[in-house]
Formats: structure tokens, sequence, C-alpha cells
């Protein structure tokens, strides 16, 4: 019996990809954030007595600028959270990484005060590319001794999640909150949605519908439309630049090329002459 065509997927317009919809989404409903939150930490959820975003803002003339990053940062019990989602691997993100924790540990203390009182810092990272050599899809970072496994301290905390390493939606555990949260940032196409959605559960539910309200108004598409015109004009302007680089060395290459074809004819010439000598 020959089976019916596949039906080809409906791509989304705009996904959970979208750091400008990620930020828009969860600052506007804190209540999924903190969810969030609580399933990628691993906490319960009811012992998050204190949770505050403090950093709501996104003004329309920072998204514009080059390396404008939009993250979340949070109060959560006492502990200092920050969470952002990155698409492109720039060949820096470690780095980048430890200055962002560093900045946040170290602004955290008021002047003066003991550091011991330093808060732990945590950084959540949901990335569109892989990070490490390995299967899991989470990997969590802290500061110790790298032989006896001796914890220097439990201040720092590094989260990723690699979002290619993730399963499929029709292959996740339904009943994993993490999984259904992190297919929901994996997903591309419209039957995706829809299949969390149908069996994702209440949160899912609610997190779509948000998905749906911030995507149809027209600020968000105006500030989504400027950050994608950023990185295009970003990526121009690399592009250019790799190529003036690449013109100028194998404009370089050219000169040698030209000076050791002029040594080897002068080279040619001088044995002829040495020749004639010698007869």
């Amino acid at each position: 019996m020959k089976l019916p065509p596949k039906l080809k997927a409906t791509k989304l317009e705009y996904t959970f990809k979208s750091d400008v919809l990620f930020k828009m989404l969860f600052v506007r409903n804190p209540n999924l954030l903190k969810r969030l939150v609580a399933v990628l930490l691993a906490i319960p959820l009811g012992s998050i007595d204190e949770f505050i975003i403090t950093n709501t803002e996104m003004p329309p003339e920072e998204i514009g600028k080059k390396f404008c990053q939009l993250d979340i940062n949070m109060r959560v019990n006492g502990n200092q959270v920050n969470i952002e989602i990155q698409v492109r691997d720039e060949g820096n993100y470690p780095e980048r990484v430890l200055f962002q924790w560093a900045r946040l540990y170290s602004s955290s203390l008021p002047s003066g005060n003991d550091f011991a009182l330093l808060p732990k810092t945590i950084i959540i990272s949901i990335l569109g590319f892989k990070l490490f050599d390995s299967p899991e899809v989470h990997s969590e970072i802290g500061a110790m001794e790298v032989t006896r496994h001796t914890l220097l301290t439990d201040k720092m905390g590094l989260h990723f999640f690699e979002l290619p390493k993730l399963k499929n939606v029709e292959s996740i555990d339904m009943s994993s909150e993490k999984d259904l949260w992190l297919a929901l940032f994996n997903a591309e196409t419209e039957e995706e949605l829809e299949r969390l959605l149908l069996s994702g559960g209440a949160v899912m539910s609610e997190a779509i519908q948000a998905y749906h309200s911030i995507t149809a108004t027209d600020e968000f598409k105006n500030l989504e439309w400027m950050r994608r015109m950023t990185a295009h004009n970003e990526a121009t302007a690399l592009g250019h630049a790799r190529r003036q680089e690449a013109a100028k060395w194998q404009g370089v290459t050219d000169a040698l090329a030209e000076e050791r074809d002029a040594a080897l004819a002068e080279n040619e010439r001088l044995r002829a002459l040495l020749a004639q000598l010698e007869n």
C-alpha cells in the first residue's frame, strides 16, 4: 500500500531563538521566566521566595547597536542569575561567558563590604550551536581543582544547554518539563508548536499563547527587524573586512611570486653567462 506524501512543514516566521522575542516574552511574563529558571537549575519552584528581574528595559536605540546583548538579569533567593539565548557561534563564547560572569559577580559587592558577602552568580546559556564535544545537552561548569575535583567555591555556576543535541519534538519525553522548554526554544515549524501545544500541558500552552500575542505586535516586529538589520550589517562589515584582508595577503603573495620569478630568471642568466665564460 502506497503511503500518502508527507506534508511539508510550515516554517515559523519568528522562532524562540530570537533574542528580541526571548527578552520580550519573559520580561512580560515573569511567571514563565520563574518557571523556566526553576526547571533549568533543577530547583523546586515553591522554594523561590525572591524573584526580581533587574534589567527589564529594551530601548530601541540599544537594540540597533553592534554587540548589544539582550540577556535577562535576576535576583533569585539572593543569588545573581543571568539567562540568555545565543544562536551564532562567534568562536569566543567561553571567554564571553567568563567575562560576563566576572562582571556580574564583581559588581554585586558594595564598596567596603566583605568578599564573603558576594552572592552566588549563575549564568544560563541556551545555545543554538554545539559547544562541547559530548552528547549531553546540559553541561554545568564550576570552580574546582582539576585533579581532586575539590570545589573552590560554590559561587560560580555556568550552565550550558546545547539545542542541536536535543532530540526532535516527536522523540522528547513529554513528561519532562525541561525537555519541553528546550524543544520550544528549538522549534522551527508550526507543526512542532502544535505538537507542544497539544501534548505539553498548561505551561507550554501559556508560553505559546504569549508567543503568538507578542509576535503579532508592531513593537516586536519593528524591534526584530532592527535586530536582523544589525546582524546583517555586522555580517556584511565582517565579510568586507575579510575580503580586504584576503586581497592584501594576495597582493603580498603576488609580489613575493614576482620577486621569486625575477630571482630565478637572474640565476638562469648568470648560469648562462658563466657557461659562456667557461667555453
